[in-house]
């Protein structure tokens, strides 16, 4: 039933749904709620915070001005787990009175009926416990001013309109009627399920050498552990390796997808499973279990956190496919159904049909999931998970959640938004996103806009630049340009990002007629000269250290909710800022981004940008001082300024807003 004083649309929320809202440690969230009463009476919102260890917080919201009675405040959550809340309004004596009394007063009207309305509002104030004793003096001051008959209407004014006696009240307003929304929840999830810079390699092409013959040697888990400290001095975060498991021999492929393997190809490490054993193992090519423990282990001392793909997928040799044929789609001729994407098709992946043996499937693919827990592995990246059931990642995540919350599962669902929206809201830590084919100034806006507002309640989103099946046209014919401005928006734009490895290299040929690598690393393994490339100035690395650097700096940059899109007048110079107070930021001091891209590879652009400066406190026509942290430029702005982006030199600005004067 609608309370005294309606409460309705709170946020964060999924209205209408079975899944609770979610944020992660450290996330600057808007709450939002719609209130209003009947009349001209004023209302005041509080939020009521209940923390996962039991502390109860309240917090003032503040109207919106636009005349939609919509209430918002910003609170940064710093604890884990569940947290509970509600919002409360009431009538707000002081602000009903406060209004009146200033345009009747001013008018001539009911005088001094409205100067003794707040003087009695001064003395049922003045005798409540929580006031200090200097505001009992001022109030008291102020009804006597009220009470004066020597003292005017302007000085009756004065105390109407008086600063310091406001702020009293809006510390501790005087209420009369009262409502209570319902009690939500919000998860609050720890800071890597929202923030993190990923890195992609696969273990078997790190350390891999081209011999003599032409032959080339293969990395593993050991020889991998080699690359980590550049990995970690490029300010990544996360190591994403793709299955380590044993490949099957049937059917299995050969370079750039071909049906038939030469020797030496080592196949998909999707085409998971041989009489080595299946989804916990290790491939022997790869090492033993130990090896890959000393790999976790490694990681961990280069700061870097392992992530492991989770394929739920089998080749035709996986010990499943012997021991729970029903596990599988078997067709009319008896044989089983392997894996398409029509027109694609991946005769060496038999893909698991979870209709005939659900408990069978659910409790395997638990147990496996806890195996590599055990070794070490904190986050999943899930393979294709919108071919499977909703509800088996539903209970799968739920039920590992349970035990250890500080696991995370990343969706790499390239689907329709609802499906990739209900995996999100399901359980799903993070989620790939649509930003790979997102490139003009207007898409960029729409998308930026989006993961920042219409689903940031329960998705996080990825923003990875490539893939190892991934490598779009924009990059494909964008030449080193379109490298480093896809890279600067991902790391500006979401607090989570990613690159696979040859990205540094501008590894850009496509395979004819794709938009995947020719060669792609899944169907052989790769031999790249790392330092070299760095040593001739030929690697994109120093940008990518660069951009972790200033993400580590700048906290802004670290949440998702708080980008506004600003504008320019020309079509491929794209304005952004990202802006975190005071109040909420971790280091105690306001952090302010402002990104200007030209979202063109192949031009050289100028034109004006115009911003909305009061997203950061300075009024418009003010100057500012920005410093650009790419190159150390320094000017002093304005909210209208005059831009030039060299696609071929300097195609983004990142400026940080030193000080205001």
């Amino acid at each position: 039933m609608t309370g005294r004083i309606p409460l309705t649309k709170p946020s964060p929320s999924i209205p209408g749904e079975p899944y609770r809202a979610k944020a992660f440690n450290g996330e600057a969230v808007p709450f939002g709620v719609t209130a209003f009463r009947e009349g001209h009476d004023r209302i005041g919102v509080h939020l009521r915070l209940f923390s996962p260890s039991g502390d109860e917080s309240l917090h003032g919201v503040t109207p919106l001005e636009n005349g939609l009675d919509r209430w918002m405040t910003t609170v940064a959550l710093l604890e884990d787990g569940l947290w509970t809340f509600r919002f409360e309004a009431f009538g707000d004596d002081f602000l009903t009175w406060q209004h009146a009394a200033d345009v009747k007063i001013a008018a001539g009207v009911d005088v001094e009926l409205m100067r003794e309305m707040g003087a009695l509002l001064f003395d049922r104030a003045r005798i409540e416990e929580d006031r200090s004793p200097a505001e009992r003096k001022a109030l008291a001051g102020a009804a006597a001013v009220l009470r004066d008959p020597k003292i005017d209407s302007d000085g009756a004014l004065a105390v109407v309109r008086d600063a310091a006696i406001t702020g009293f009240f809006a510390q501790r307003p005087l209420m009369s009627i009262a409502s209570s929304g319902p009690i939500l929840e919000l998860l609050v999830e720890r800071e890597r399920a929202g923030v993190g810079a990923w890195y992609e390699f696969f273990p078997r092409s790190e350390g891999a050498k081209r011999l003599k013959d032409g032959r080339v040697k293969p990395g593993n888990l050991r020889t991998a552990r080699a690359r980590m400290p550049a990995v970690r001095d490029m300010g990544f975060d996360v190591l994403y390796i793709p299955p380590v498991h044993p490949i099957g021999t049937t059917n299995r492929k050969g370079r750039n997808n071909t049906l038939t393997a030469e020797p030496g190809d080592p196949g998909s490490p999707y085409g998971i499973g041989s009489a080595d054993g299946g989804h916990d193992a290790v491939s022997p090519e790869l090492g033993s279990m130990a090896d890959f423990r000393a790999f976790v282990r490694a990681a961990r001392e280069n700061g870097l956190e392992v992530a492991l793909d989770l394929a739920l997928n089998a080749s035709p040799d996986h010990p499943w496919v012997i021991e729970h044929p029903e596990w599988f789609v078997t067709l009319p001729d008896g044989t089983i159904a392997y894996a398409e994407n029509p027109p694609k098709k991946y005769q060496d992946i038999y893909p698991v049909y979870f209709d005939n043996d659900p408990e069978g499937i659910y409790a395997e693919v638990l147990r496996v999931v806890r195996h590599w827990i055990a070794q070490g592995v904190t986050i999943f990246r899930v393979d294709n998970p919108h071919t499977k059931p909703l509800e088996f990642w539903e209970w799968l995540i739920a039920t590992v959640n349970a035990d250890r919350p500080d696991v995370i599962f990343l969706a790499e669902a390239f689907s329709r938004p609802e499906v990739m929206q209900t995996l999100a809201k399901a359980g799903f830590q993070q989620s790939y996103s649509y930003y790979t084919w997102r490139n003009t100034k207007q898409e960029l806006e729409e998308f930026f806009t989006s993961i920042a507002t219409e689903t940031a309640d329960f998705m996080r989103p990825n923003l990875f630049v490539n893939t190892h099946d991934i490598l779009t046209e924009y990059l494909q014919f964008g030449g080193r340009p379109a490298y480093v401005i896809r890279a600067a928006l991902a790391a500006t734009a979401a607090p989570t990002w990613g690159v696979y490895a040859g990205y540094e290299l501008f590894e850009n040929v496509a395979r004819p007629g794709s938009e995947e690598n020719i060669d792609n690393e899944k169907y052989e393994i790769k031999v790249r000269d790392w330092e070299g490339a760095e040593a001739r100035g030929d690697s994109l690395a120093p940008w990518l250290r660069r951009l972790n650097e200033i993400r580590r700096d700048h906290p802004a940059l670290r949440q998702l909710r708080n980008i506004t899109i600003h504008w320019s007048d020309d079509d491929a110079i794209l304005v952004y800022a990202k802006h975190l107070p005071a109040a909420l930021s971790p280091t105690g001091a306001s952090d302010t981004i402002i990104v200007v891209v030209n979202t063109d590879p192949h031009s050289v652009r100028q034109t004006m940008i115009h911003l909305d400066t009061r997203v950061w406190g300075v009024q418009p026509g003010d100057p500012y001082e920005v410093e650009d942290l790419v190159t150390g430029a320094r000017w002093t702005w304005s909210d209208h300024n005059f831009v030039q982006l060299d696609a071929f030199r300097e195609p983004v600005h990142i400026l940080h807003v030193k000080e205001t004067r």
